[in-house]
């Protein structure tokens, strides 16, 4: 039996056919849309690495069925920069060197997102700390990961004021 599911993944609308319903928005993003920026960890919810935003709040995506996400608003790493320009938290990442080995980062930056757009970031870095503590980086990148969290939470927050004024 063939199930259909749509998606709206990175701003673009795609019907997929899915012949097992146990296939997980992880392989779905990887497999078939070619979407390889969202990485396979542990596969078992445990490391973050698999992080994306499902309509705007984080989920791990070795955990959740793509059948039962359909008509969901998805935004993965491949989503997040426009055009060239990168996306605050992409750019503080590289400021503050908050990657080594690189196979967290993609999750680490959706995870960081979600974070600021739930509003729960602020500007201690505790808060931040346990915001991402779903978020493991085996290279220990840390200090630079939390730095980079704090930064770009008060690079979008200063952007929202000039909006609004």
């Amino acid at each position: 039996m063939s199930f259909s599911i749509t998606l709206t993944v990175n701003g673009e609308m795609r019907t997929v056919a899915l012949e097992d319903p146990r296939v997980t928005l992880l392989d779905l993003l990887r497999e078939r849309l070619e979407l390889t920026g969202t990485k396979k960890g542990c596969d078992r919810g445990q490391c973050g690495a698999c992080t994306i935003l499902v309509d705007g709040r984080r989920v791990n995506s070795c955990l959740a069925l793509a059948v039962s996400h359909d008509g969901a608003d998805i935004l993965t790493i491949e989503g997040l920069a426009t055009g060239e320009a990168l996306h605050p938290v992409q750019a503080a990442f590289i400021a503050h060197d908050g990657f080594q080995c690189g196979f967290c980062t993609p999750g680490q930056i959706m995870s960081a997102v979600g974070l600021i757009r739930e509003g729960q970031a602020g500007d201690d870095p505790e808060r931040v700390r346990e915001g991402m503590s779903g978020n493991l980086c085996r290279c220990g990148a840390y200090a630079g990961i939390t730095q980079a969290v704090l930064e770009a939470q008060t690079r979008l927050a200063e952007a929202d004021r000039k909006l609004v004024a």
